[in-house]
């Protein structure tokens, strides 16, 4: 694993330590969390072999025992409506999805793989309005939210799930939430495509044998990245305007990636590398 760390980008992450030549170094940003991490136990920076599934052969912690893989229940049951201040049900999601993407809205934004329609961000439940906190029969509405990147801006639909209207539409620019899951995968095809990923992809092949062609391949969190003066190359300076990201990969049943240095800018479709 040391001619990873030497030969390219990429150095194992177990958590928030990188085995930079053998030593264990805490790196100043805190990754996200071990959960799915290969964080089993190391020696030398080198991952312990994972069994078939992701289920760890063993660990420290348990004394070498096997892990039992975990259960999930089954959700409860939801209704077609709820109430109050419910969460938002199946039904109701989707419903006010369709409901908040109008026509024009539809034709005249782009998503962040350059298809028309805006990108969708999310869907809540809206806060209700001033004087009706704990009014039992108060209106029940969502926010959604999507972003155009068309010209690069946050819009906000709000819409009554009892007349199945928009109430209010508001539209922001320099706001950047969390990134979607459809964004990290673009940000990774994008980073997969360009000679700045040449050493992510080094790495993936060093770590299981095989070609990294896809984002499928990996794990992803990631965060968003805004511009600060002088510390970034100028290709990046629009970054906060622009939707801009930070990627955290990590290698489907085994370690993370060190791809800090790398951002990619969404809105332009470029990849960059911070100073070191």
């Amino acid at each position: 694993m040391r001619n990873i760390v030497h030969r390219h980008l990429g150095k194992v992450v177990a958590g928030t330590a990188i085995a930079v030549a053998g030593t264990a170094v805490m790196i100043g940003i805190t990754l996200p969390g071990t959960a799915g991490a290969d964080d089993t136990g190391t020696r030398a920076g080198q991952s312990v072999p994972q069994e078939a599934g992701g289920a760890a052969a063993g660990s420290a912690a348990a004394g070498g025992r096997a892990v039992a893989p975990g259960v999930v229940e089954e959700a409860p049951a939801e209704g077609q409506q709820g109430e109050g201040r419910d969460p938002l049900t199946d039904d109701e999601l989707k419903r006010v999805e369709k409901i908040a993407l109008s026509r024009q809205l539809f034709r005249n934004s782009e998503s962040v793989d350059g298809e028309r329609g805006p990108q969708r961000l999310g869907v809540d439940l809206a806060e209700p309005e001033a004087g009706e906190a704990g009014e039992p029969d108060a209106p029940r509405r969502a926010d959604v939210t999507f972003y155009d990147y068309r010209d690069d801006t946050l819009v906000t639909r709000t819409v009554d799930l009892g007349t199945g209207k928009v109430v209010s539409t508001g539209t922001q620019r320099g706001v950047q939430p969390p990134l979607s899951r459809a964004e990290k995968a673009e940000a990774a095809g994008l980073l997969i495509a360009d000679p700045l990923g040449a050493d992510l992809k080094a790495d993936y092949r060093d770590a299981t044998g095989k070609a990294l062609t896809s984002p499928d391949q990996l794990q992803l969190s990631g965060a968003v990245y805004r511009a600060a003066p002088g510390a970034q190359p100028a290709v990046l300076d629009r970054c906060g305007e622009h939707r801009c990201v930070r990627l955290f990969p990590k290698i489907k049943n085994g370690p993370w990636v060190d791809a800090r240095s790398l951002v990619i800018d969404l809105s332009a479709r470029k990849v960059a590398r911070l100073g070191r």
